[in-house]
């Protein structure tokens, strides 16, 4: 849900300006002011706009999350700003990641290739994702995606799959939490979408 808050952040975080934002929104200046003190309502038809411009959409992507594969981390030395960047068909907070799935043990669920966005910092105790799916990083450094079970002792766990054998008694170092799940063949029509965009912009210029 897009609200002044994001904005706000945003506007911050990329260092654009109220007068541009007004200009991509085809409103006038004072509009974007008066957004953010509340005197003025977001249009719905502004909401993309605004996405837009402030890159609200966008969620980088920070490697693959083993479903089944094992996604070893010294085979994948990630850049902090990630290898790219998805476009969400809506705004999202920037505190989120997005990781591209591999392998098939979390079938028909998650197929490889499907990318999930989740929260960038664990936000709830490990108690609180038994029995609930999400992107997990070992104490070694693998990263999974696999159903969160209890342990045997307080502080190990089992990670289970649909078609996998489990992993039986180790330690988490971060938990992802889900928050979107874009299957394969979405992404890729998002990003037809984008560069599709992109192509008319540059032909506007």
């Amino acid at each position: 849900m897009l609200d002044v808050k994001m904005i706000e952040r945003a506007l911050a975080r990329t260092g654009k300006s109220k007068g541009g934002l007004a200009e991509a929104m085809g409103v006038r200046a004072g509009a974007v002011s008066e957004i953010l003190s509340g005197i003025r309502l977001i249009k719905a038809s502004e909401i993309g706009p605004i996405t837009e411009y402030l890159g609200l959409n966008s969620v980088p992507i920070m490697g693959r999350v083993g479903a089944g594969a094992l996604i070893e981390p010294e085979h994948e030395q990630v850049p902090p700003e990630g290898l790219g960047e998805i476009e969400l068909p809506f705004p999202m907070e920037e505190e989120t990641i997005a990781f591209e799935v591999a392998g098939d043990s979390m079938l028909p669920k998650y197929e490889n290739g499907d990318v999930i966005v989740v929260f960038r910092e664990q936000r709830h105790p490990l108690s609180s994702f038994y029995g609930e799916e999400a992107a997990v990083r070992l104490k070694t450094g693998e990263r999974y995606l696999k159903t969160i079970e209890r342990g045997k002792s307080p502080n190990t766990v089992n990670l289970k799959s649909f078609n996998a054998k489990p992993i039986v008694g180790v330690k988490l170092e971060w938990i992802g939490e889900i928050c979107v799940t874009l299957p394969r063949g979405q992404i890729e029509r998002l990003r037809s979408k984008a560069a599709a965009r992109s192509r008319k912009a540059g032909k506007a210029k």
